[in-house]
């Protein structure tokens, strides 16, 4: 396969980046959109100079290798399924459904029909991101005791009406919108989870039962543990992500944009009780992680090779986030 052929399904603002993406791949090509908006469609197709549909079946007709499927939460399952079963490849955005059940539902149609599920956790190909896990792989904070994570923004005018809070649409509320992408995050690192515990809070938004913010503990392997917090009263967008271990720590934080610049700070433990030896790098330019996660999936469809952020990995977040709730309902630690 020379050229991945590909529909982009879903023409919002994550969907308008995914089409982007796929554009500016010299081995892609971008064959058309689907929204059932048609002024949307309309809109994300002109800037693209392709083709667009309402009905997302079309979309995913014969003629394309690969969907990219970017819709409201509620409809991620059924429009992912249903482009597998008809021949294509997917990218199907974060999270993998609304539950655990629906996730392995789309890792069953990916298996049956033989094609790539890839779930849309951009998160792993920003640099920082990438470099902490390089540093960690290769031992440079010695063992890992624990983790820490904040990641926030404050909502805008109008958000408790929105598609993402509404609970018929979604599994959860802030802990499931960004709350997939540390969980993700700490497995890639660390890998599954073993025990959980969350406490969860609606503060602000009129968007009960759903949660505004997520207070969460997650333990791996070897006894690392980890915490981290969620939250759309964050009104100023945060991103941060620290890890310790015996030797020193690494912290990335921002992510470009409104998350402010992208650094990744490495402190070295000189001796006992000194300060650390501190060292931060600082990645400038344009988020790229949109472009390097499309290329990763465009080449393990084309050569069969692998990628970040399988199908089986976005099931096993989803089986950590069930934990969270789980635990949140119980009120108490409960095993992953």
């Amino acid at each position: 396969m020379k050229t991945l052929r590909v529909a982009v399904i879903g023409c919002g603002l994550i969907g308008a980046k995914r089409a982007r993406a796929v554009l500016r791949d010299p081995r892609s090509r971008l064959v058309r959109v689907a929204d059932s908006d048609p002024g949307r469609a309309e809109t994300l197709a002109r800037e693209c100079r392709t083709d667009w549909v309402r009905d997302w079946r079309k979309a995913a007709g014969g003629d394309v290798d690969a969907a990219v499927v970017s819709v409201p939460t509620h409809l991620l399952g059924e429009v992912s399924r249903g482009a597998l079963a008809a021949g294509k490849h997917v990218l199907c955005e974060k999270p993998m459904g609304r539950d655990h059940a629906e996730a392995l539902e789309m890792l069953r149609a990916a298996g049956k029909a033989g094609r790539r599920l890839k779930i849309g956790f951009n998160h792993r190909y920003h640099p920082a991101l990438m470099e902490m896990r390089r540093v960690l792989r290769r031992g440079g904070l010695g063992r890992v005791l624990n983790a820490r994570a904040v990641y926030g923004h404050g909502g805008r005018k109008g958000y408790e009406s929105e598609w993402r809070t509404d609970p018929r649409k979604v599994g959860g509320g802030e802990l499931t919108d960004q709350g997939v992408h540390v969980i993700d995050l700490l497995q890639w690192f660390f890998g599954p989870a073993e025990k959980a515990f969350a406490g969860l809070q609606t503060a602000f938004w009129d968007i009960r039962p759903l949660e505004d913010n997520g207070f969460a503990f997650l333990e791996f392997p070897g006894g690392i543990a980890a915490a981290f917090h969620t939250s759309w009263t964050q009104w100023k967008n945060a991103f941060s992500l620290e890890v310790f271990g015996t030797r020193g720590f690494a912290a990335a934080r921002g992510l470009g944009g409104s998350y402010g610049p992208e650094t990744l700070v490495l402190g070295r433990r000189t001796r006992p009780g000194a300060p650390p030896r501190v060292t931060e790098k600082r990645f400038m330019g344009e988020d790229r992680s949109w472009d390097l996660e499309w290329r990763d999936f465009s080449k393990a469809v084309r050569t069969g090779g692998k990628m970040l952020g399988e199908a089986g990995e976005g099931v096993e977040v989803m089986r950590t986030l069930a934990a969270l709730y789980r635990s949140h309902r119980m009120g108490k630690l409960v095993l992953v």
